[in-house]
């Protein structure tokens, strides 16, 4: 009984010496992802304006005159991947506003408020009305061109046309090792591995994902401070990458239904070397089953046409905008004022 009572003993003293060092261990992992998030953030702070819509501070980039163009970026980006090169080019024709998705960057998005596309292309709607964009050319990129198409469907009065670029269209039967680690479902251990052992793992693995991301065409050499790229080694990123991720299956398979229902010029651009989602699947079959939705495909190009295709881009968004003729652009209600 006594040899028992000592071998029980050992090991429950075991366990408690294993609990403490994984405890210990994720201590460690928590302060540096703090550390690493400062860092971050000091290298690469907002570079817009704010204003303010039901998830919070948004944060947002205006530049040019003209039509305007809202320019709306994929799962785990931000504004930057569109102001890197993107911005500039469309802004010799157009009024272009770039945004940092609600979660994403720097804008809020509380955990109570939903992921799903219908309700990110809500707030995209918010996003028109708060900036008075009188009827908004849209270019939605990768999960971006979800969100812009269920923008479309929900408002089409306040969207004269969209512009998708490498879209998530439909449920995509392609599996990735860039985002395997994002289907966490459990909310708590989202927010612990947010905080512990995610951002460390990015750190670990970002050559490879962004080989899949980027490939066959390289990383730009500028896409890690001024392209936002370190922005995704916070916290806060993977904790709504994660979301959204998670969330995309609840609506698109409803979605990609409906898009016999859109009236307005509708363009897709998508690189026959995507990595990420199969431009068979997403982009030649919904143009098939929906032929008002003109294809265009770039041979031999990947998945992240709005840095390393911008020529083709703004080809793309001046095609939809010469669909729809050539319309007086009225100057619409002044620009809302910003936050601090």
């Amino acid at each position: 009984m006594s040899t028992t009572i000592a071998i029980l003993s050992a090991v429950a003293g075991l366990v408690v010496i294993a609990l403490l060092g994984v405890a210990l261990y994720l201590m460690s992992q928590a302060k540096k992802t703090r550390i690493m998030a400062q860092q971050v953030e000091a290298a690469v702070p907002p570079q817009g304006q704010y204003i303010q819509i039901s998830t919070g501070r948004l944060h947002y980039t205006d530049i040019g005159t003209g039509r305007p163009v809202l320019l709306i970026h994929g799962l785990g980006g931000q504004l930057r991947t569109m102001t890197l090169f993107l911005t500039a080019a469309l802004g010799r024709k157009f009024r272009v506003i770039a945004v940092d998705r609600p979660g994403m960057g720097y804008s809020d998005r509380p955990e109570e408020m939903p992921a799903t596309i219908d309700a990110q292309a809500g707030y995209m709607e918010e996003v028109i009305d708060r900036l008075n964009l009188q009827k908004p050319i849209v270019v939605g990129h990768s999960l971006g061109g979800a969100i812009a198409a269920a923008l479309a469907l929900r408002a089409p009065e306040k969207v004269a046309g969209l512009a998708l670029i490498a879209p998530l269209l439909r449920p995509s039967s392609k599996s990735t090792t860039a985002f395997a680690a994002l289907g966490v479902t459990n909310p708590r251990t989202r927010r612990l591995l947010a905080r512990t052992l995610a951002v460390p793992g990015m750190v670990k693995n970002q050559d490879v994902t962004r080989t899949e991301i980027f490939g066959p065409d390289p990383v730009p050499a500028a896409y890690t401070k001024e392209g936002g790229g370190l922005l995704s080694l916070r916290p806060k990123s993977f904790l709504n990458t994660s979301r959204d991720y998670c969330a995309v299956g609840e609506t698109i398979g409803s979605q990609w239904q409906a898009y016999g229902d859109l009236r307005m010029p509708v363009r897709i651009l998508y690189g026959t070397e995507d990595r990420i989602l199969d431009h068979t699947e997403q982009g030649i079959e919904v143009a098939e089953r929906y032929p008002h939705m003109q294809l265009e495909l770039l041979p031999n190009a990947g998945h992240m046409l709005v840095t390393n295709h911008v020529d083709a881009v703004v080809r793309t968004v001046e095609a939809v905008a010469a669909d729809l003729g050539p319309k007086l652009v009225t100057p619409g209600p002044p620009r809302a004022d910003v936050i601090a």
